[in-house]
């Protein structure tokens, strides 16, 4: 009975662990990746947190857009890619930043380096984790 009720309380514990953090399946366990927690995104769960992010970030960096006045005048357009991690603390590390000239890509620094520290880091097994996003952004004149 004692046999019995210990693998009752070991089942138990691994549906638990695979229903929240990841799946168990045959001999194969995939770990879910949670995002991090944009400030504001506290009340979201699941898929929500992900897309409250995405939200947040897209509004961020269209709300702190400013176009470099020399890159400008110079009618300098372009892509630039910034690689970052949003760290296990919850903070912002910038990896690369490619594409574009030099000056598009100071203010594509300048912009990502102003998201404000998440509520709650990314999360993997029920421990944060840094998580990596890459961001591609336009710069045009309309010239």
């Amino acid at each position: 009975m004692k046999n019995l009720l210990l693998i009752a309380c070991l089942f138990v514990s691994t549906i638990g662990f695979s229903q929240e953090w990841g799946s168990v399946d045959k001999n194969k366990v995939t770990m879910k990746e949670i995002a991090p927690v944009w400030p504001g995104c506290e009340s979201k769960s699941g898929a929500g947190i992900d897309a409250c992010f995405k939200q947040k970030l897209a509004n961020h960096i269209a709300k702190n857009f400013k176009y470099p006045a020399d890159a400008y005048k110079l009618n300098q357009q372009g892509r630039v890619i910034v690689e970052f991690y949003v760290t296990e603390k919850g903070t912002i590390d910038i990896k690369s930043v490619t594409g574009g000239t030099l000056l598009l890509q100071e203010e594509a620094r300048r912009n990502i380096t102003l998201i404000p520290v998440m509520a709650k880091p990314g999360m993997l097994a029920g421990k944060p984790r840094a998580i990596k996003y890459t961001v591609p952004i336009t710069f045009k004149t309309g010239k």
